[in-house]
């Protein structure tokens, strides 16, 4: 591989835009942000698909010490427990997301209070229209390269609920900087963690992790289905004790990577220690990712940023332009509203 034959193949320079992240990262945490008052929350509910959905993914993760109960809403329908000390947070990066646009509606008629995010479309205008505080956010070549200034400035707006300290945000930024210079095209060789990556996945990749990295694992699948174009299976790595396991009995060409994290719990680091024997017996060849030290969103974040380098590389390798996405675009062409 090569910088030339990558510029050749990622026609729009997809890289160019992750590339910046971490400046993308620091500026919008750094915006002035308009006050609005979510205070005496108690619920909150993150609405949105796709990139979108794991932003929602990861806010779970920030929030999982928080005594605010938190939902996720993947889909049409808001849940039943809305009342007054509801927040909803709806993202839709096109802002014509179908399923954001119904959860919006819902929660125009609630007694709940409602932040959206978009980069215009149809939430932009019902929002103008039904006096709903609305951050416009401009997008960075597609709306999946644009999850980190999606993330930090939803993360800026909600500041004043999220356990998510100044010192957190600077730690989180500072290793996307490290990884950055790492990862980066002007660095083909073996010390580039997201090209060896890129590289091992030969099959179908079975993607594991624990509970607190869900939205890795969720991004990583979504960011090779979408760049490398490829199928792509991922699994609770205590579940998959549970059942998951016993299909590694069997020959075949998948590919089991092992997302892990630094601050696993205890029982979990037991299971991985199981499954990798498991593995090593029965000779099936396994791929570790495992997440650098800091709090919750430094880890997230920067495994997302080396997961996804990784899935363009692997687009490359394949010979894939990552940006076109056809098949979404047919289906969104058919969706009547």
């Amino acid at each position: 591989m090569s910088i030339d034959r990558i510029n050749e193949i990622d026609e729009s320079h997809m890289y160019e835009v992750y590339e910046k992240w971490p400046t993308i990262a620091r500026e919008s945490w750094n915006e002035n942000i308009d006050e609005i008052d979510i205070k005496n929350i108690d619920h909150v509910i993150f609405a949105g698909m796709g990139g979108s959905g794991t932003i929602s993914d990861v806010m779970k993760a920030i929030f999982s010490k928080e005594n605010i109960h938190i939902n996720i809403t993947k889909g049409y329908v808001l849940p039943k427990t809305v009342d007054s000390d509801t927040l909803i947070v709806v993202t839709s990066v096109s802002g014509n997301t179908d399923e954001a646009l119904s959860i919006l509606e819902q929660a125009h008629n609630s007694d709940a209070k409602i932040i959206a995010f978009s980069a215009g479309g149809k939430i932009e205008e019902f929002c103008i229209k039904n006096k709903i505080f609305y951050r416009k956010i401009s997008v960075e070549h597609s709306p999946r390269s644009s999850f980190t200034k999606f993330l930090f400035i939803i993360l800026n707006v909600l500041k004043s609920i999220t356990p998510i300290t100044n010192e957190d945000i600077f730690e989180a930024i500072k290793t996307l900087e490290n990884t950055g210079k790492k990862i980066k095209i002007s660095n083909i060789n073996s010390d580039n963690t997201s090209l060896e990556i890129a590289k091992w996945i030969k099959h179908t990749p079975v993607i594991y992790y624990p509970n607190g990295l869900n939205a890795v694992a969720t991004r990583f699948k979504n960011s090779l289905q979408e760049n490398a174009k490829i199928h792509v299976i991922i699994e609770e790595v205590l579940e998959v004790c549970h059942n998951g396991i016993v299909a590694w009995n069997k020959d075949s060409e998948f590919q089991p990577i092992l997302i892990r994290g630094e601050d696993d719990h205890q029982k979990t680091k037991e299971r991985w220690d199981i499954i990798i024997e498991f593995f090593k017996e029965n000779g099936i060849e396994f791929l570790e990712i495992n997440s650098t030290k800091g709090n919750i969103l430094t880890k997230i974040i920067n495994l997302i940023y080396i997961t996804d380098f990784a899935s363009i590389y692997h687009a490359v390798l394949n010979e894939v332009d990552p940006t076109p996405v056809k098949a979404i675009e047919y289906v969104k062409e058919r969706l009547i509203r």
